[in-house]
């Protein structure tokens, strides 16, 4: 995970949670995002989930 910079991890996790992608490998984009110490920025929420 050391070779992904900080905003390709950020994106990559944020992405696999829209996706809703395994647990576990959410769970290491996790873990990697705080041994950074890094913000995570909020999700947008889908339009379907605002009862647009």
């Amino acid at each position: 995970m050391t070779l992904l910079n900080d905003d390709i991890l950020v994106e990559t996790y944020q992405k696999a949670v829209e996706l809703n992608l395994d647990r576990e490998f959410i769970s290491l984009l996790l873990a990697e995002i705080n041994r950074r110490k890094l913000e995570l920025p909020l999700l947008e929420q889908s339009s379907s989930s605002k009862g647009i």
